[in-house]
């Protein structure tokens, strides 16, 4: 509505006075409030953020409502910035790359995460962008593996805990199922040439030959077909041990892959820490074994063997592992000790999950490093 410059001495606006008189006030104030909702519904000022879309601004909005910012008393303070502002900033422009440092054998403690002070609300963002990969048709699940891994190093509690259960499910389709993704570094397509062993294979690239038996569907080494194409895995796969929290953690090259429980020492023979690598010669299904303290030598055939479904011996390279041997990761007879310092140093697992890191783990090669 029109502003006149004379005011109520104009005569269009004193009979716009008789007129809203004579309608009584009650129609004014109807006037009034649709005017209002009207100017609502338009999202009231036009004034805008600079640099921040709309689509920015209701994201932050609602994150507002359920953590509102501090208020703050002086001019002078600076304080941290809010989550509102980083998800702007992350719409805003590219989210700045994790900076690292090349790991050494896929260790993740080779990695040196991102120390900024706002890097969780970040990684929060970039893990939102990762997760969309997966929502297109069809799903670009390499790219998401590979944008989730980067991610690992520079997150913390739940969000550390949400990449890795993101990566061991991806980890089912691109390296445990038969399909070769295009575009995958880590995973390839090989056609057996005549004369090809699996064991010849797998060396070939740094994997043992059961697990090439395994994602391959073969019974039996010899069922190897000439002129076939079968999956290969470009190794070497390496863990990490974890004795605060009895995990390890299992890597293809600097790549998560999943997560086992474990047993550790007991008191007085914890499991060294250090760097130890699998043993030439030392993976064996259920060998027999002389308890050192007892003097008792187990048969697999007996009823309280105890090391389980198999047996991979450790050689201690670094740290307080070197020198030291007769350590090993084995599967155990007593289950509910996963989890807990029950054995005499070595790295115990569900039956399961040895087999698995058995056909993992390759001899002189794949590398276990033990951490508090």
């Amino acid at each position: 509505m029109a502003v006149y410059p004379g005011g109520y001495r104009d005569l269009r606006a004193a009979r716009l006075r008789a007129i809203l008189y004579t309608a009584g006030i009650g129609a004014a104030l109807c006037i009034v409030s649709a005017i209002v909702y009207i100017w609502s519904a338009r999202g009231g000022s036009e004034e805008k953020v600079e640099g921040q879309p709309i689509e920015a601004r209701v994201i932050a909005a609602e994150i507002v409502t359920e953590e509102p910012a501090p208020e703050v008393s002086s001019p002078a303070a600076e304080p941290e910035p809010q989550e509102p502002e980083i998800v702007a900033e992350a719409q805003a422009k590219p989210a700045e790359e994790p900076k690292t440092t090349e790991p050494v054998a896929g260790a993740e403690g080779d990695i040196v995460p991102v120390a900024a002070a706002d890097s969780n609300d970040k990684v929060m963002v970039l893990i939102s962008e990762a997760m969309e990969l997966l929502n297109r048709q069809p799903p670009k699940i390499i790219e998401a593996r590979d944008r989730l891994n980067e991610l690992l190093p520079m997150a913390e509690g739940p969000q550390r805990a949400f990449i890795k259960e993101q990566l061991a499910t991806l980890a089912e389709k691109w390296l445990f199922g038969r399909t070769v993704f295009a575009n995958d570094k880590l995973c390839s397509s090989y056609k057996v040439e005549a004369g090809d062993m699996l064991s010849t294979i797998g060396g070939r690239y740094n994997v043992p030959y059961e697990i090439l038996m395994q994602i391959n569907g073969i019974a039996r080494p010899e069922l190897l077909r000439s002129d076939s194409t079968i999956k290969v895995i470009n190794g070497p796969f390496h863990a990490k041990v974890f004795r605060s929290t009895f995990t390890m953690d299992l890597y293809l090259q600097n790549t998560y892959v999943k997560s086992f429980p474990v047993g550790l020492g007991k008191a007085g023979m914890e499991t060294p820490t250090g760097r130890w690598r699998v043993k030439e010669g030392g993976k064996l299904v259920q060998p027999r074994w002389t308890d050192p303290i007892s003097g008792r030598t187990y048969e697999a055939e007996d009823s309280d063997y105890p090391l389980g479904s198999r047996w991979i011996a450790l050689e201690g390279i670094s740290g307080n592992a070197v020198g030291r041997d007769g350590f090993a990761i084995h599967g155990t007879k007593d289950p509910e000790q996963i989890g807990t310092p029950g054995s005499q140093g070595c790295i115990r697992l569900h039956n399961g999950n040895a087999i698995l890191v058995y056909n993992l783990l390759m001899p002189g090669v794949s590398l276990v490093d033990v951490v508090d």
